[in-house]
């Protein structure tokens, strides 16, 4: 039969070097950061409550906060390749002609409208939460450290990284005093406790570190509002023209899904003139010296006008608009007549520019008025090439942005614009489909290069068009509203102070012991403990013990009374690994 009677347990292992001391620095080394203790894994309690809790403990992890993060980056990467209705409906609905596949894929996964897609708001919001409940709880424990005292000092300083001990014949409360008057000196927060002086500095890491979170958050919040609440409208006006800021009088307008166009601040305004000039040598030859709009405004239905001038990055600001001066570009004069020799269209018509020396494209369409030699009603259309400066061989592009040799070149169409069909078109545009090309003497296509002041006879008595000397010039305005900018500035500015303040900041202790030995000669010993391994500790710990040895000189070892080398600081400190120098 076994026996069973009750052994005597085994005795305890004896801890080990490491393991005591992990635990002598348990309390000295604790809160040295607010970032939240790493629990230990474990399954969720069941029942709904423990679910929760399990998963706003995984959302709050600084892992789910940086995936989401990375999410977060990743979404804005379809945003910016794949055109957005929001920005330009037109290259979307290119995009879905051209691509008939991947288009209903696009749809089904919003990647038409990135930023307003329940997958791409999701990941937005979680960060949001995530963040918060990140920073709630570390700002409390925060401020907790601030209305505490450092720790005091553990039991054993040698175990400490960095270290020192002399002997002094000053006594324990002198060195003390003097350890704690030096350290307040120097901005630690200090104080006496037992037989030491326990004392921290470093508190901005961690303010740093709070503070870069919140500015994530003022970052997201100001990217949220101003994309809910943020307009934006494009206007070209040729000098002479005007404008009101409503609605119909943008050529393009779009905005965020709450913006209210109620909003938009009451405000006309006139150009009287735009005035561009370039170098005209160097290698800089053709860049714009001065690119500005002279413009007569006014805000609300009966306000008094003002001039102003309008430059680039120097806009008008009319309550919480802004109005940028964004393009530039000519209008020719052209004059058409009909085939009995009246007038049917008399107007400046913008051309768009295709680089940076203005060469410049457009149309001019006549659609009311006109009738053919027989007397029947008919749609004129020409299509327009400018060249501001003109250069023999050259029939292709400007040589100059500048007005110094202008030349036109003109084809003639004749038929239906197609512009009564309902289908909308764009005015810089030609629907060539039932269009027919006049036709010179020679039976091909009638073009002709022209010079301000003439005109181009059309064949069969048809008409003429003439190219005025009078060449206008037209700028390009944008309005927008970004209410959230302000805020976004702010918080790139915390942000950029928060990350400098936790990568140079560092979160350090430093501990004075003196104590009477057995001689009765007062020992001293300095520790100091940072948050991570770095050699400012050990010398900033150098340079307190130097300027505290000097209030408390090393005593004399025995049976060396008269050696003068034993008083001297080196020969009593010891370095970080414990070994007497």
């Amino acid at each position: 039969m076994s026996d069973t009677s009750d052994k005597a347990a085994p005795a305890a292992a004896p801890a080990g070097p490491d393991q005591e001391r992990d635990q002598d620095l348990g309390a000295a080394g604790s809160q040295l950061s607010t970032a939240p203790a790493e629990d230990a894994p474990h399954l969720p309690s069941l029942g709904v409550v423990g679910w929760l809790r399990w998963f706003w403990r995984q959302l709050t992890s600084m892992r789910v906060a940086l995936l989401l993060l990375l999410l977060l980056s990743l979404g804005t990467i379809p945003g910016s390749l794949i055109p957005q209705s929001g920005n330009d409906q037109t290259k979307v609905d290119d995009f879905r002609r051209i691509h008939r596949t991947l288009a209903p894929l696009y749809d089904r996964l919003g990647l038409f409208e990135v930023y307003s897609s329940v997958w791409f708001s999701a990941i937005y919001l979680l960060l949001f939460i995530s963040l918060i409940g990140c920073i709630v709880p570390r700002t409390w424990q925060f401020v907790g450290q601030l209305r505490g005292r450092p720790p005091a000092a553990p039991r054993r300083l040698t175990r400490l990284p960095a270290y020192t001990t002399w002997r002094t014949d000053a006594e324990p409360e002198q060195v003390r005093e003097a350890a704690l008057a030096l350290l307040k000196k120097r901005r630690f927060r200090a104080h006496l406790t037992g037989d030491a002086v326990a004392a921290e500095k470093g508190y901005l890491r961690e303010v740093g570190n709070l503070a870069f979170h919140v500015a994530l958050i003022v970052l997201l919040t100001a990217f949220a509002w101003g994309q809910l609440f943020k307009m934006e409208g494009n206007k070209l006006i040729v000098e002479g023209g005007g404008f009101a800021n409503t609605l119909t009088q943008y050529d393009d307008f779009k905005s965020g899904n709450l913006f209210d166009q109620e909003e938009l601040d009451p405000f006309s305004f006139t150009l009287k003139e735009f005035d561009g000039t370039y170098e005209r040598t160097g290698p800089s030859r053709g860049t714009p010296r001065t690119f500005q709009a002279d413009l007569t405004y006014s805000v609300g239905a009966y306000g008094k006008e003002r001039d102003t001038t309008i430059k680039v990055n120097q806009p008008l600001v009319v309550g919480d608009s802004k109005l940028y001066l964004v393009s530039h570009g000519y209008a020719p004069v052209f004059t058409v007549r009909d085939a009995r020799g009246e007038v049917v269209l008399r107007d400046a018509v913008p051309l768009l520019p295709l680089d940076g020396n203005v060469t410049s494209t457009g149309v001019i369409k006549v659609l009311d008025g006109y009738r053919d030699p027989e007397g029947r009603p008919e749609q004129l259309g020409f299509q327009a090439a400018f060249l501001p400066t003109y250069v023999r061989g050259n029939e292709v592009s400007s040589d100059f942005p500048a007005l110094l040799n202008p030349i036109l070149n003109l084809t003639a169409y004749r038929g239906d614009l197609g512009v009564d069909s309902g289908i909308p078109q764009s005015v810089y545009q030609l629907d060539k489909k039932n269009l027919t090309a006049f036709k010179d003497a020679k039976g091909k296509q009638l073009r002709k290069n022209l010079r301000p002041g003439q005109t181009m006879q059309l064949p069969g008595g048809a008409g003429s068009i003439t190219f005025e000397k009078d060449i206008k010039e037209w700028a390009g305005f944008q309005v927008t509203r970004q209410p959230g900018s302000a805020w976004a500035l702010t918080g790139a500015g915390a942000a950029i102070f928060g990350l400098a303040a936790s990568l140079f900041i560092q979160r350090r202790r430093v501990w004075v012991r003196a104590t009477r030995g057995a001689d009765g000669v007062t020992v001293v010993e300095m520790a100091g403990l940072g948050r991570s391994e770095s050699a400012k500790v050990p010398e900033e710990l150098g340079d307190l013990a130097g300027t505290l040895y000097d209030q408390a000189p090393g005593a004399a070892a025995p049976g060396d009374e008269n050696d003068d080398s034993a008083r001297t600081p080196d020969s009593h400190v010891v370095s970080a690994e414990g070994a007497e120098k």
